[in-house]
């Protein structure tokens, strides 16, 4: 699950309304809605009850979109359930919200967009412990469902790597489409990573030497519990210290953007230079 706040109606003036990901065939508070004028009449709602708050700041988001993700091979319907159920269990009658299905990706996942302004004034500003709280409704949704599925914190399973910003993402997109400029801070990324794919910078950076600290005391954690278990008299929790040790050992290596994107650039590099080695191949035999 990511979550973010979208930008208030001063910052968009041209720009695509909160309703991106939201499209004809959504679901607003139960209520499906039909066509795009049904959705741009919604997002117009939302800015002005929005507006005529005299308590919202010029830079108050109007909405927090939401994205409800699962693996490939997930059922859709299923996710699209278990969304609606917690939708409904979070917001409520408390605040207006609105959801979209998407499979276009082997990820089926959920657009949820949440009004920031609730129906009594109150402002809905989510913090990282709210997103956990969320998870863990989401995910007793979807076992609702009948898709087995735990709330664990990225970093409790390995992962260190932080998924990237909707908005960048979505720039990104449109830059690799030719329809836009590539972000700055994509740009900057690159270059970070260019240079330790070509340069031999592959001196940790000081956040990565901070995820590699603490995914070390994590599985040191994981490894010292499991070992109690396995000192058990029960067999089942000799079992299950096997299962603790074997699930640690089954984790990635703590990774970065950076060293992904380096990866990624390295890849690149060598299909180009195969590439360019069998057009050079190809020309000598014609001569």
């Amino acid at each position: 699950m990511t979550g973010e706040a979208d930008m208030s109606a001063e910052q968009k003036q041209n720009k695509p309304d909160f309703t991106q990901g939201v499209a004809a065939g959504s679901v607003a508070d139960g209520a499906m809605l039909v066509g795009r004028k049904e959705v741009a009449e919604l997002s117009a709602d939302w800015t002005a009850e929005s507006i005529m708050d005299r308590r919202r700041r010029a830079n108050t988001p109007l909405s927090v979109s939401v994205v409800l993700s699962m693996p490939a091979g997930t059922d859709s319907i299923a996710v699209r359930d278990a969304a609606r159920t917690f939708a409904a269990r979070t917001f409520g009658d408390r605040f207006d919200h609105v959801f979209a299905l998407h499979t276009d990706t082997p990820r089926p996942h959920v657009h949820l967009a949440v009004a920031a302004r609730g129906r009594e004034g109150q402002r809905l500003n989510p913090k990282k412990a709210d997103l956990q709280v969320w998870r863990e409704a989401f995910a007793e949704a979807l076992r609702e469902q009948g898709i087995e599925a735990e709330a664990t914190p990225r970093r409790a399973r390995g992962v260190t790597r932080k998924g990237e910003r909707g908005p960048v993402r979505r720039m990104s997109e449109r830059a690799s489409t030719g329809r836009g400029a590539m972000p700055m801070v994509r740009q900057a990324a690159y270059r970070d990573a260019a240079m330790a794919a070509f340069q031999g910078d592959k001196a940790p950076r000081p956040w990565e030497a901070k995820t590699a600290a603490r995914q070390g005391a994590i599985r040191g954690l994981y490894l010292a519990q499991a070992k109690v278990l396995q000192r058990s008299a029960a067999a089942d929790d000799r079992e299950l210290g096997q299962r603790v040790e074997q699930f640690v050992r089954d984790m990635p290596a703590p990774d970065s953007q950076r060293l992904a994107l380096a990866r990624a650039l390295r890849v690149a590099n060598a299909r180009e230079s195969a590439r360019t080695a069998a057009h050079s191949g190809r020309a000598k035999d014609r001569l």
